[in-house]
């Protein structure tokens, strides 16, 4: 093929293909500024959502739908003030074969209440970030790293893993009903430690007492770390608990 057609085919393919690309790549694009101690909420239902911080003074929130009907599936946006509101919308009758995937961008030096960040069904990663935060996940994995402040983290069908930068001062608690709970905190951890799985091990390497009943099954572990003042619970139904130093 001549070198002049070539090129036709090239400028003609990049002016349809790109455009397309560019538009799919990007369906939900905001940029929030508030206060410290504001409060950020963001319900998924089928897709993954990764929280993640950053040198930066505003909060960027990207959003990706994907699947065959991703038309029939909306962002809610009811943000205000000082409150940052997000939620998915699927249509009410029938079903839609889509998913959405949030990435947001937080100042990693402000302190912030992460009311709810959730999925239905979809993993829910959180790095980074400082403040109150609650993680949730029906089906999924949820994976908290480099936080500081209070976390409570769940997961219905999943594993849940932490690494505290710097724990408290408040009251924790990781949970699943089928899956792993990992959690690595500071050597210098202050709490009340509750830890327990019907049907898994127990791991710890801080100076709390297990205790595994003589018939049945089950393990446990309690004890006070340091001055306590708050409670730590890691359990689960079925898997494995494991409360371990960081840095270990």
């Amino acid at each position: 093929m001549p070198r002049g057609s070539l090129k036709r085919l090239a400028l003609l393919f990049f002016s349809v293909i790109l455009p397309v690309t560019a538009t799919s790549a990007q369906d939900f694009q905001k940029t929030y500024a508030i206060s410290a101690g504001g409060h950020i909420k963001v319900r998924n239902i089928s897709g993954d959502v990764t929280v993640s911080g950053y040198d930066g003074n505003s909060i960027v929130v990207t959003a990706v739908k994907e699947g065959r009907d991703r038309d029939l599936v909306n962002i809610e946006d009811r943000s205000e003030g000082d409150i940052i509101d997000l939620a998915v919308r699927y249509p009410q009758m029938g079903n839609a074969s889509a998913s959405v995937d949030f990435d947001i961008r937080v100042p990693r030096s402000v302190e912030y209440n992460f009311d709810r960040i959730s999925s239905v069904s979809g993993n829910v990663s959180v790095g980074g970030v400082t403040g109150r935060l609650k993680v949730e996940s029906v089906s999924g994995n949820v994976d908290v790293k480099g936080v500081s402040g209070v976390v409570s983290a769940s997961a219905v069908s999943g594993d849940v893993n932490a690494d505290l930068t710097k724990a408290g001062p408040g009251n924790m608690k990781f949970s699943s009903v089928s899956g792993d709970v990992m959690v690595r905190a500071p050597g210098n951890l202050d709490a009340d430690v509750d830890m327990s799985t019907i049907s898994g091990g127990l791991k710890t390497d801080f100076p709390v007492e297990i205790s595994e009943p003589r018939y049945g099954p089950g393990r446990s572990a309690r004890g006070r770390l340091g001055a306590g003042g708050f409670s730590l619970r890691i359990v689960t139904v079925s898997g494995r608990v494991s409360l371990l130093r960081a840095g270990q």
